[in-house]
């Protein structure tokens, strides 16, 4: 299927969750047995890849479908509710017979860091099986945004066969790792059918037990990865290699306005960054339009309330798209 006819451009499948939002929690002290403390009034939204990349996508323009698992609950209603409207396709996350749906208590700082409580719930029961029954769905698409790979405890085994069987029905395959950055020994397998994969750097350093970036993407590079590789390193921006020992530094840009809240950043960049790579403007230009969307996102609590359009995030970032 040719890029004109495809319905798509990004299927974001994987972690969907009901985030509580609780600001200003202090994450240097401990918090204390029985102890009451005042926050501003606790927020209800959408986090995950599935809802914070997508609804990112659908924003910068890009005709965006969301493909995972929620619970008969009223927290798997509002997901749904929310994607849709924010004109993310979400006929295609479904309802779990048995398991609640994936809920995240986010902790947040007066400095906007944060720390999550998580439950998995429905989005454990993504597996191979699940993908395989979704497969003409990726063929609409020109490129899969698959993550948090190292939080989909049903894929663990079976990554790199689930990725080379997406990529054969024509769709591109962009990973995104979570956590800890998850076991090196089921991501190995998968580089190769990789096009692209920018994870923190905490996970990689996890995952390769290297420090350096540039050692990092090389040791990504040994062992297969072919396509545009990366490292996202905060507040000192980004490191990316789109062919073997080309390295671009994108910087970090400054926010639009006061940080608030640092939750889904990561994932902000990666919707710019996709943005880019469907629009085939040049990867450098790629980075930018990602650390413009990254520093967008930290203007709003929550995930997705300071994301702005292409025309404006672009503009952050010194860009003209059309």
């Amino acid at each position: 299927m040719s890029k004109k006819t495809k319905q798509f451009d990004c299927v974001v499948c994987g972690t969907c969750t009901a985030d509580m939002l609780v600001r200003p929690v202090p994450l240097n002290i401990p918090v204390g047995a029985g102890r009451l403390f005042d926050v501003e009034p606790v927020l209800a939204t959408t986090g995950g890849i599935v809802a914070n990349s997508g609804i990112a996508m659908s924003r910068l323009g890009l005709r965006v479908a969301a493909l995972s698992l929620v619970g008969h609950d009223p927290w798997g209603t509002l997901v749904r509710e929310n994607l849709a409207r924010e004109n993310v396709d979400a006929n295609h996350v479904v309802f779990h017979d048995s398991s609640p749906t994936s809920t995240t208590a986010v902790l947040i700082d007066p400095s906007g860091e944060r720390s999550f409580a998580h439950n998995v719930g429905a989005c454990e029961n993504i597996d191979i099986e699940f993908l395989r029954n979704h497969l003409s769905l990726f063929a609409s698409s020109e490129v899969l945004l698959l993550g948090y790979y190292s939080l989909l405890p049903g894929l663990d085994s079976h990554l790199a066969e689930a990725i080379e069987m997406i990529r054969s029905n024509g769709c591109r395959v962009i990973l995104e790792s979570g956590g800890s950055g998850g076991d090196m020994n089921f991501l190995m397998p998968a580089l190769p059918f990789i096009d692209v994969y920018v994870p923190s750097l905490d996970e990689a350093r996890h995952q390769t037990q290297l420090d350096d970036p540039f050692q990092i993407i090389e040791r990504f590079r040994t062992l297969g990865a072919p396509g545009l590789v990366g490292i996202k390193l905060g507040s000192r921006g980004s490191l990316l290699s789109p062919h073997p020992g080309e390295f671009l530094e994108i910087p970090c840009l400054p926010a639009p306005g006061n940080v608030a809240d640092t939750t889904g950043a990561g994932d902000a960049f990666l919707a710019g960054l996709i943005t880019g790579l469907v629009r085939e403007i040049t990867p450098g230009n790629c980075g930018l339009l990602g650390a413009a969307a990254a520093a967008c996102c930290v203007t709003g609590v929550g995930a997705t309330a300071g994301l702005r359009t292409l025309e404006a995030t672009a503009s952050l970032a010194g860009l003209v798209m059309h």
